[in-house]
């Protein structure tokens, strides 16, 4: 999996350093841009944990960043943080998916603990996203035959129901079961139909 690091998006250089240096000591991988527009030309997709940006930033606001962001179609969370909030600036942000909006001066506390949440919603993500490749590798060892028997299982159809509809034997439906089974470590229909929607 893909290291988590906390990415933070601050024009005042103190409080990046001093993010930095408390974010460091916590054991956090930190990386630091001065504004919006820096970090947008550094982001690559692949990037995993989560933006720490301020809301008011020169140039491109903390809440514009976070919608260029989602455009890109990344999910990486975000924690607004803020001298200036207010009622409409945190619905914003929650409505782009913020996992917390801090006003400043904040508890570092505070901080970690909106971190730790977004690293273990990221730590969900990319887990499920690994899943879901490690599914289609073993779904691709399957022959078009088994495919076709497997997606008749999943539908709820008995052995004979998929025999008719393919013109094979009961017991041929029964030997392609028992591989498919094999080649996608599963013990049951009811796994099958897991692996096949997860």
């Amino acid at each position: 999996m893909a290291e988590l690091a906390v990415y933070v998006v601050d024009d005042d250089a103190s409080v990046r350093d001093s993010l930095a240096l408390m974010l460091g000591l916590a054991g956090y991988p930190t990386r630091l841009f001065a504004d919006a527009e820096s970090f947008l030309a550094a982001f690559e997709a692949r990037w995993s944990g989560c933006v720490v940006a301020d809301l008011r930033l020169p140039g491109m606001s903390g809440l514009e960043l976070q919608a260029r962001v989602r455009e890109r179609a990344s999910r990486i969370p975000f924690v607004v943080i803020t001298a200036h909030g207010d009622v409409p600036a945190a619905r914003a942000a929650f409505l782009q998916q913020a996992v917390d909006f801090i006003e400043k001066p904040f508890d570092d506390a505070q901080l970690r603990a909106a971190i730790d949440t977004a690293f273990a919603l990221e730590s969900e993500r990319l887990g499920s996203a690994e899943l879901r490749r490690a599914d289609a590798d073993k779904l691709a060892r399957l022959t078009a035959r088994e495919r076709e028997v497997m997606e008749h299982a999943v539908a709820g159809k008995h052995a004979k129901e998929i025999a008719a509809a393919l013109g094979i034997s009961p017991r041929t439906v029964e030997v392609h079961k028992m591989r498919i089974m094999e080649k996608l470590q599963v013990r049951n229909i009811a796994e099958l139909v897991r692996l096949r929607f997860r």
